[in-house]
C-alpha cells in the first residue's frame, strides 16, 4: 500500500535498507528496460536524499525551489558532487536563476518565455542546461505544460535558444486515469517526440513520464525516465 501524499512529510523516518529494497523490487520489475529511476524527494527533508543515496540512488527530483536549494546547499559534498538533481515541477520566472544554479536538469519547461530566460541565465553562468518540454496532452486545466499545437509552434524558436540543450519531453498523467487512458496518453507522448524529431531534425532522447502508480505503462510506451517517490519511500 502506497502512502497518501498528505501523510508526507520532513519528520517521516526514512530507512536506507527499506528504501534500497524498494529501489531492488523496481529495478527487477522493469529489468528488461533502461529506464532511469528519479527518486522524488520533495516530500522530505534533507534526510531523503542522504537515505536515498546510501541506498543507490543517484537521480533525485525536487519541484519547491527555495526548499530543494536549501536541502541541496546543506548536503554532504560526496552527495552533491555525485548526484544528478533534476528540477520537476512548475517553475516561476522569479526561480530560473537559482534553479538554474542548482539543478542539473530542468523537466518543465513549458513556454517560450520560460524557456528564452533559462537561457539567459544558463548564458550568464557559462553553463549548458539541459531541458525537457512538459506536455499537457491530457489537457488538464489544473495542470501546466504546453499543448502540443503550441509547443509545435514554438519548438523551432526554442532550438535556436543559447546554452541549452533540449534532450526530451515531460508528461503527467492524471492520477485517475484508468490503464487504458494512460496507455493512450504516454503512446501520444512518444508519437508526438517522433514527430518533432522528423520535422525540425533533431533528438530528443528522453521521455520523462510515469510515476509511482503508473510506471510500468509509461514504460511499455516508451518512458526512458519515471519519476518515483511513494513505492520508494513507503
Amino acid at each position: 500500500m502506497l502512502i497518501p501524499t498528505k501523510d508526507w512529510g520532513e519528520d517521516l523516518k526514512i530507512n536506507a535498507q527499506a528504501v534500497k529494497a524498494n529501489l531492488q523490487e523496481i529495478q527487477q520489475t522493469i529489468a528488461h528496460s533502461k529506464v532511469k529511476i528519479i527518486a522524488v524527494t520533495k516530500y522530505f527533508g534533507r534526510d531523503g536524499i542522504i537515505k536515498g543515496y546510501e541506498a543507490g540512488i543517484r537521480d533525485f527530483g525536487e519541484s519547491r525551489a527555495n526548499d530543494a536549494i536549501e536541502k541541496i546547499e546543506s548536503l554532504p559534498r560526496e552527495i552533491k558532487e555525485n548526484s544528478t538533481f533534476h528540477f520537476i515541477g512548475h517553475l516561476q520566472s522569479n526561480k530560473v536563476s537559482k534553479v538554474v544554479q542548482h539543478f542539473d536538469v530542468i523537466h518543465s519547461v513549458d513556454s517560450l518565455k520560460l524557456a528564452k530566460t533559462i537561457s539567459q541565465v544558463a548564458c550568464n553562468l557559462n553553463k549548458r542546461e539541459r531541458i525537457l518540454l512538459q506536455v499537457n496532452n491530457a489537457g488538464e486545466t489544473q495542470k501546466f505544460g504546453y499543448s502540443k499545437e503550441n509547443l509545435l509552434n514554438e519548438f523551432q524558436e526554442i532550438l535556436k535558444l543559447e546554452n541549452l540543450d533540449i534532450i526530451g519531453l515531460m508528461n503527467i498523467a492524471p492520477l485517475e486515469a484508468e490503464p487504458k487512458e494512460l496507455g493512450h496518453l504516454f503512446q501520444d507522448i512518444r508519437t508526438f517526440r517522433d514527430l518533432l524529431e522528423e520535422r525540425f531534425e533533431t533528438k530528443l532522447p528522453e521521455l520523462s513520464m510515469g510515476m509511482s502508480n503508473d510506471y510500468t505503462i509509461a514504460i511499455k510506451e516508451g518512458a526512458t525516465i519515471i519519476r518515483i517517490g511513494r513505492k520508494l519511500f513507503k
